[in-house]
């Protein structure tokens, strides 16, 4: 989701997302705008031989004969959507050339095994999956018979080489009472801002699932920015060109040994085919006519269910896909992974539009699977995963409103009733992305009335890498003043990082985990804020903020703690992101070239800097 306050676009391979919000190569009118002012006229200024493999610490024999794969496998492994007897495996095969089938034959067979430890010494199960250039030499495994709420280790062969080996873990039986459960929330990881390195305190906190909620690979063209350049010249459209994407944002180090590491659950949101897609409309319909779209938008679905680890269940049927699914851990939770693409009506252009009745963003069929699912869970905690932010944000303070209406913001007839059904859910929980800004906050029945009863909580995540290191002080100068017209919020807090959530029966314990840079590869990661959920009471508190910087990578013995009702704005962290933050848009490759040196040089420093004023809490 995108907001800004500019009428223009620019030209389709300009989609450039850096943060300013204001393309203006192009003149084409857009069909849509993103904020609009309700009783305030908008503001504007919104941008938004014998080898080994290892994970974990854990060393794996191959078998006689082979190599490690530095090429074959060299996207890895992964395993996702865990059952009580069930994981999916995948992995796939590369040709030589990215993005396309090589020298490869049109079949390959690919040996996988399942072990019971890390050294394979006792092979639960095994078999040999067909790779085939259809499906671009992808492998997903759905290995059935398991035990629940167990460790397994497992690896690939084929070619004459054998993968990494990668570490996996059932859900709990069905009707068992965990006692914990440990979820990482994560979003959003631009290649062309920074690097991925928050996976590496992800991965060191051991989570039993990741729950990864859209924007996995950007679809804007190649540009000088920061650090990294995203491949080819333009941006994907065909088949070919979106596994390229996938496969370079697959070869990162970190978000590799995080695949490896743990079971993912993982869904779209806009970039994994185009930004602010809606249903059968793209981002630009002149250009692009609800059947060309359909196309691109099949291309995507089949690149993205290539390189994920889902089930079959998942496989996308040309430019339509069943994405949305529930998944159960024992009694404690039922995680729900909503679409909010497919299934939205196109988005509003006025305040007027976002309150029109029958306007939706999950659809009929969407909505009342999910109402049922809630209502006949049994599940201790019901869990939601969105894309895109469930609660109100008024961007302009004083009077008026003004929203996003990529978000729920844009469609709240449908928000309304939903949250009038979470006053008969058992602990409802929203989990969701997109903004690049971590904000928790209380879920209320009318965000119009401040008495209003809370019925849920929602923590919005940050991102891994998109807006990069952010300018501190710009950001508090900008969001301070609009505290007060969103009195649901807890915090808001500039970082990037990820969310951690412990889940046990009497509540969910959150850490917002907080890199210092994005920039480089070393950057250290921290607990910035906590929070916790009551069993029983809806919404939720702020524990504690992080009151000095830490140099501490795992962020406990050196961190500084305290209570907080408020916290000061900040110093800067160097950037030259806006404030704003949703918007991951565009700016000119001279802007980008001629501020990447500096900012790159300026973000060791500054980065040791920041602290608890990279947060604002009311």
């Amino acid at each position: 989701m995108h907001p800004s306050g500019d009428d223009r676009t620019t030209d389709t391979d300009d989609n450039r997302d850096n943060g300013t919000g204001s393309g203006t190569r192009g003149s084409r009118i857009r069909r849509r705008r993103f904020l609009g002012a309700a009783g305030a006229v908008a503001a504007g200024q919104l941008l938004t031989g014998n080898a080994t493999a290892s994970v974990g610490g854990a060393t794996a024999t191959a078998g006689a004969g082979t190599a490690v794969s530095g090429t074959v496998f060299k996207l890895g492994v992964a395993s996702g959507d865990p059952l009580p007897t069930a994981i999916v495996l995948w992995t796939r095969v590369v040709p030589a050339n990215q993005g396309g089938s090589g020298i490869l034959a049109p079949t390959v067979a690919v040996t996988w095994e399942l072990a019971s430890d890390s050294g394979f010494t006792t092979l639960v199960k095994s078999g040999t999956a067909t790779a085939s250039s259809a499906l671009g030499y992808s492998v997903h495994v759905d290995v059935t018979g398991l035990a629940p709420a167990t460790d397994y280790w497992y690896r690939f062969k084929a070619l004459g080489r054998t993968s990494i080996t990668g570490r996996t873990r059932t859900a709990p039986a069905a009707g068992s009472t965990p006692e914990n459960l440990r979820i990482a929330l994560a979003s959003c990881q631009n290649w062309q801002h920074g690097y991925f390195a928050a996976y590496k305190d992800m991965r060191e906190q051991q989570p039993d699932l990741v729950l990864f909620v859209g924007d996995y690979i950007y679809e804007s063209s190649a540009y000088s920015y920061r650090v990294r350049r995203h491949e080819g010249t333009g941006q994907p459209v065909t088949l070919a060109q979106y596994r390229a994407r996938h496969e370079q944002y697959n070869t990162d180090p970190d978000l590799q040994a995080m695949r490896a590491a743990a079971p993912f659950v993982v869904v779209f949101d806009d970039h994994e085919v185009e930004q602010d897609w809606a249903g059968d409309v793209a981002n630009d319909p002149v250009a692009w006519p609800a059947a060309k779209f359909r196309a691109r938008r099949a291309a995507a679905f089949q690149a993205f269910y290539e390189h994920m680890p889902i089930r079959v269940a998942q496989k996308p049927s040309g430019p339509d896909v069943l994405i949305y699914r529930s998944l159960d851990f024992g009694t404690l939770a039922r995680l729900h992974v909503l679409d909010t693409r497919q299934y939205r009506d196109d988005q509003a252009t006025t305040a007027d539009g976002a309150l029109e009745t029958g306007r939706v963003i999950m659809g009929d069929t969407q909505r009342d699977w999910l109402v049922n699912s809630m209502r006949t869970s049994g599940a201790q905690w019901n869990l939601v995963a969105s894309q895109v932010m469930m609660a109100e944000t008024d961007f302009l303070a004083g009077v008026g409103k003004e929203w996003s209406y990529d978000a729920w913001d844009g469609y709240q007839k449908e928000r309304a009733a939903l949250l009038a059904e979470f006053q008969d859910v058992r602990n409802p929980v929203v989990l969701s992305g997109d903004r690049h800004r971590t904000i928790v906050s209380d879920l209320k029945l009318d965000f119009e009335d401040a008495d209003s009863a809370v019925v849920g909580a929602e923590f919005v995540g940050t991102s891994i890498s998109s807006n990069g290191d952010e300018d501190l002080t710009a950001f508090a100068a900008e969001w301070a003043p609009k505290l007060a017209d969103n009195p649901h919020w807890k915090l808001i807090d500039a970082r990037r990082g990820y969310l951690l959530f412990d889940i046990t029966a009497d509540g969910v314990d959150a850490r917002l985990r907080a890199i210092s840079t994005v920039l480089t590869r070393d950057g250290t990661t921290t607990t910035a804020a906590t929070f916790r959920v009551e069993d029983g009471v809806p919404g939720v508190y702020q524990v504690g903020v992080q009151t000095t910087a830490s140099s501490s990578e795992s962020g406990s013995a050196q961190e500084s703690q305290a209570s907080t009702d408020t916290a000061a704005p900040t110093d800067p962290a160097a950037t030259t992101d806006s404030a704003d933050p949703t918007s991951t848009e565009s700016v000119s490759p001279t802007t980008a070239e001629s501020t990447a040196e500096s900012t790159a040089e300026s973000a060791v420093e500054s980065a040791s800097e920041a602290s608890a004023d990279a947060s604002i809490t009311p």
